[in-house]
């Protein structure tokens, strides 16, 4: 298990539990209003919604979002699964990478995973108006990162209580993602953004010269 861990890994954990708790402790209205402007809404036309007290405002989408959407979660399920991967894989890969470029990575990924989701909406869903919310691009763009760093290194996928070397769970769970998203199975969820995240990341990574270690394919 993790321990001590370096500071941007540490500083997200914070931030997204004490935004979660926010979420979860304002009045409803003031939920409402963390929602409408920091959640990541689709391009187009804002929709009117009612603040009450006769009160309407504008919902839609607005720059801040790409990256406030991260630090946002729709439940406890969501943020204890995303915060467990960022504390898993967090720590280790800004110990590899640094501390600006792990950085740089994670919001890199984040946003990059929010365009995805945008871009996907914007082409195959243009009247669908709801939000995104969720660390989960930049978590899937943290396992890519722990696959291309440590390939043979064992993950379990609960229940499955078999390790499966990294590069294929990743592989294996991107897959699925894809086949999710363009199916519509487990609606609800933005596999695109998930997608766009892992791709971005390796991509990213790529662009770096990061390379599997060649000892771990003898």
């Amino acid at each position: 298990m993790p321990t001590n861990l370096p500071p941007v890994t540490r500083n997200l954990l914070i931030v997204n539990v004490v935004v979660f708790a926010l979420q979860y402790l304002l009045h409803d209205q003031d939920t409402l209003s963390l929602t409408r402007w920091f959640a990541l809404w689709p391009f187009g036309h804002d929709i009117a919604v009612d603040l009450g007290g006769g009160d309407v405002a504008g919902i839609g989408f607005r720059p801040w979002q790409l990256v406030t959407y991260g630090f946002m979660h729709g439940n406890v399920m969501h943020i204890v699964l995303n915060m467990y991967a960022l504390y898993m894989f967090g720590g280790l890969i800004e110990r590899v990478m640094g501390t600006r470029r792990f950085t740089v990575y994670y919001f890199a990924c984040l946003i990059a995973a929010a365009v995805a989701q945008l871009a996907v909406v914007y082409i195959f869903e243009p009247d669908r108006m709801y939000p995104t919310v969720g660390a989960s691009g930049a978590v899937f763009g943290l396992l890519g990162a722990f696959a291309m760093l440590f390939p043979r290194e064992k993950l379990m996928l609960i229940p499955i209580p078999i390790g499966i070397p990294a590069w294929l769970f990743v592989t294996l769970y991107g897959v699925a993602e894809l086949v999710f998203g363009v199916t519509g199975t487990l609606s609800g969820v933005a596999h695109f953004a998930h997608l766009g995240g892992l791709v971005a990341g390796l991509a990213l990574l790529w662009a770096w010269g990061v390379r599997p270690p060649p000892r771990h394919w003898s």
